[in-house]
């Protein structure tokens, strides 16, 4: 698709395209908005600006034209339209979509079209959600950084050099420019938030099992978790309309009402007792100039919290618990693919697999007696507390062509999940963690934060960012950033 200057030019502009998901399902609603001319708002950004980020590696554009069609039919034939009616959005490229090539970032399903939606993408669809596209993530979704052999990586909207994160990197992406409102993602050591950081956007990691998962590895093990991905925590809210549910697939699922996420309000920050840590008291590795952002965070937050405090809890299990454990997960999921198609996965898969097989039972046992105090001691740390304000990241976006976090103020990391521990440790808890944007942090990239919310508290969780985020839009610097739009199409 080429575009003359001045085509070019009103593509970026098209105020569409920067709407929010609630604003633009009401306008729906109310008939003042076609679900048609925001899809096709939708694709001209892509078109324009996907070329260089590399977000959006499937495309759906003959069905979406053709569903988005029908929902504005529906508007005018009835008033009980679902929550997500005419919203676009995007699906990871790890989720089956029917009849939308789906890879899972590997050779070994390059050519692969499935023939169903998986259960989280059916119940988007039935939600009202209009599927445009896939997005990019690493190799089965391995990986702080969204590069995989397939379609290659995909680039921070802030500088075209660092990686968007991993490994919903290509929702993160495709988000912070623009093209698409809404977009899916996965966690398990940080996969929503991570990319949701360094990209200046918003992910939700809910409640293990909240969103469920039909297909989970592992029967009781919450660590990964599927979820929203948005421009704000409002629309994080709406999107979770379309999520959640129960499933007898997934035995952490239970019964759950999507629409009560409808409508929250802000909660009174001034009735909130809350914490924050830097690093759980120097267990996680943190990069200076973060550090730095955070303290001037914290500044402007200090009369916000009927408490603030500073606290730690006790990760001092954490490294080593989730290593071992994630490993595990790794033997479940790809140790058959391992032993019949070493030759053709990353080396990323390769490394994560053979750590595994390098461990004993007795590493397994002592990693899951770790986990149990993590959790417990986390409940306790608790008891007194609405929310815990954490870093989102330990370092901002490394340049794609240096692959991981090599080190961390001068320290070098054993592997690359070292420099994730502050997002993994979160992990064990099974908490709900939400990634909120804060400006840009010392080297002119997007910076945020992780907020944890109670045990099952998610609703309160979302109330509480979404006041949070209403103050910090009132704050110059704090505010969600923005991309260069014209440098990206140029």
């Amino acid at each position: 698709m080429e575009l003359s200057g001045f085509k070019l030019r009103s593509v970026l502009m098209n105020d569409l395209c920067e709407l929010s998901a609630v604003d633009a399902r009401r306008l729906i609603a109310s008939g003042e908005l076609s679900p048609v001319e925001l899809l096709e708002a939708c694709i001209d950004r892509i078109e324009a600006t996907n070329e260089a980020i590399n977000a959006i590696v499937a495309k759906d554009y003959d069905r979406a034209i053709h569903e988005a069609t029908e929902a504005a039919k529906a508007v005018k034939e009835t008033r009980d339209l679902p929550p997500l009616h005419g919203i676009p959005i995007g699906i990871k490229d790890l989720n089956a979509t029917e009849g939308l090539r789906t890879t899972w970032g590997s050779l070994l399903f390059k050519d692969y079209v499935p023939e169903a939606d998986e259960a989280l993408v059916a119940r988007l669809r039935h939600a009202g959600a209009i599927i445009v596209g896939k997005t990019n993530t690493p190799e089965f979704g391995s990986g702080t950084a969204t590069n995989n052999l397939v379609y290659g990586p995909t680039h921070n909207p802030f500088d075209l050099e660092r990686t968007s994160g991993g490994s919903s990197g290509g929702s993160g992406a495709a988000l912070a420019t623009g093209m698409l409102p809404l977009c899916q993602g996965g966690d398990t050591g940080g996969s929503l938030r991570n990319p949701a950081t360094w990209c200046g956007v918003v992910g939700f990691r809910s409640t293990p099992g909240l969103v469920p998962r039909e297909n989970r590895t592992l029967n009781y093990t919450h660590f990964n978790v599927q979820g929203p991905m948005a421009r704000s925590v409002a629309d994080i809210a709406l999107m979770m309309t379309g999520c959640v549910g129960d499933d007898n697939h997934d035995p952490l699922a239970g019964p759950c009402d999507p629409l009560s996420f409808l409508n929250l309000e802000a909660a009174d920050l001034g009735n909130i007792r809350a914490a924050w840590t830097e690093d759980f008291g120097g267990i996680a590795p943190l990069d200076d100039g973060i550090r730095n952002c955070f303290k001037e965070l914290l500044a402007n937050l200090s009369n916000t919290f009927q408490s603030l405090d500073s606290l730690n809890p006790n990760f001092s299990d954490a490294r080593d618990c989730f290593w071992i454990l994630r490993c595990v997960n790794y033997l479940a999921t790809h140790l058959d693919r391992y032993k019949q198609h070493r030759d053709v996965l990353s080396p990323n898969i390769i490394a994560n697999v053979e750590a595994g097989l390098n461990m004993s039972l007795a590493d397994v046992a002592r990693a899951e007696t770790q986990w149990r105090r993590v959790y417990t001691n986390f409940q306790v740390f608790f008891e007194e507390l609405d929310v815990l304000i954490v870093p989102g990241n330990a370092t901002p976006a490394f340049r794609i062509e240096d692959g991981i976090p090599r080190e961390v103020n001068g320290k070098k990391m054993e592997n690359y999940m070292d420099a994730s521990l502050i997002r993994s440790a979160l992990t064990l808890t099974g908490h709900p963690v939400l990634a909120l944007p804060c400006g840009l942090d010392h080297l002119g990239l997007p910076f945020g934060v992780q907020l944890v919310g109670r045990r099952r508290g998610d609703h309160d969780l979302l109330r509480i960012a979404l006041a949070l985020e209403n103050k910090l839009s009132k704050i110059e610097g704090l505010q969600r950033p923005r991309p260069n739009l014209e440098t990206l199409a140029s």
